[in-house]
């Protein structure tokens, strides 16, 4: 069964709060969540996704 997409209108200070309330969560149950939402969102607005940072995902 394929999954259907969800679109949904957040504005960025929401974004922003959701990716802070899973960046609570073990890196690797999120990072690929995280990176998807990353690169919609600044495809929206027009900026590169940011770089990830040195060392990140190495707790999990």
């Amino acid at each position: 069964m394929a999954q259907e997409d969800i679109v949904l209108k957040l504005t960025p200070a929401e974004i922003n709060l959701v990716l802070e309330g899973i960046g609570n969560l073990p890196f690797i149950k999120v990072y690929a969540l995280v990176g998807k939402i990353q690169a919609q969102a600044s495809a929206q607005i027009g900026q590169e996704p940011p770089a990830p940072a040195p060392g990140a995902g190495q707790d999990g």
